[in-house]
């Protein structure tokens, strides 16, 4: 890639619905270490986990990993990310969410080549086409519009844009982009997003991203063609751990 690029895997215990989600194991590993594997196959420099908690952090020794505590008193993922980043002499960061153990490594690095191509954009994130009209009006399935350059205009967690025939269409409407969450920063502006008062858009949709919309910058919009499935529910680790199973055979 030329520039030094760090991936970091923020990862806490306490999950509201999946108490200890990241040690789950999926096909005899833990489910950090399925996401820590898979980045490691991106281009990258390195890649670290950030957590809070002993339990994560001697996991991660344990297969070979890199990991790095960091405070138990961030509000997001971001603030760890970014504590994280300070000891790292790394240019671009990425954040990767430590539940999604089926994440494409591509996907990483098209995320990063915005950045790796233009120094002028600070920050990025992924997209992909919504196929499923459920999603639409599913409120936890995040939707972005773009500008004609590919920069967010907005995210929500309503349909956007709105079209009258939604609630009775088969299929979502051409062109609608749910936002995938997996961020790429500068790190110089990494430090400073962190330090950014919260924002009132950000607070009434609770979209972390709103506030750098908010506060003036853009966000590069990378559209994929693979969806990227978290592991949130119960019925997500049933489903994670066919797929894994059934790519092993």
């Amino acid at each position: 890639m030329g520039k030094n690029v760090a991936v970091v895997i923020p990862s806490r215990y306490a999950s509201t619905r999946l108490p200890g989600k990241p040690l789950i194991k999926l096909v005899g590993k833990p489910m950090i270490q399925h996401v820590y594997e898979r980045a490691a196959q991106a281009n990258v420099s390195q890649v670290v986990v950030a957590t809070d908690d002993e339990r994560i952090f001697n996991t991660v020794k344990d297969f070979g990993g890199q990991v790095l505590m960091t405070s138990p008193n961030h509000q997001s993922g971001t603030d760890r990310v970014a504590e994280a980043a300070k000891q790292l002499n790394a240019e671009i960061i990425i954040n990767v969410q430590g539940d999604e153990p089926l994440l494409n490594p591509d996907s990483i690095n098209q995320a990063a080549a915005p950045l790796l191509a233009d120094d002028t954009i600070v920050m990025g994130t992924l997209a992909h086409h919504l196929t499923d009209i459920d999603d639409v009006l599913n409120s936890n399935v995040v939707k972005v519009v773009t500008d004609k350059k590919g920069f967010a205009l907005y995210f929500s967690r309503l349909p956007i844009p709105f079209n009258p025939q939604q609630k009775t269409a088969n299929t979502p409407p051409p062109g609608m982009l749910r936002h995938i969450g997996l961020y790429v920063y500068r790190a110089d502006f990494l430090q400073q997003f962190s330090t950014l008062p919260p924002t009132d858009l950000e607070k009434s949709e609770n979209l972390e991203q709103l506030r750098a919309l908010e506060h003036g910058y853009k966000i590069m919009v990378v559209p994929i063609d693979q969806e990227v499935i978290g592991v949130d529910t119960p019925e997500d680790v049933v489903k994670v751990q066919a797929i894994l199973a059934g790519s092993k055979q």
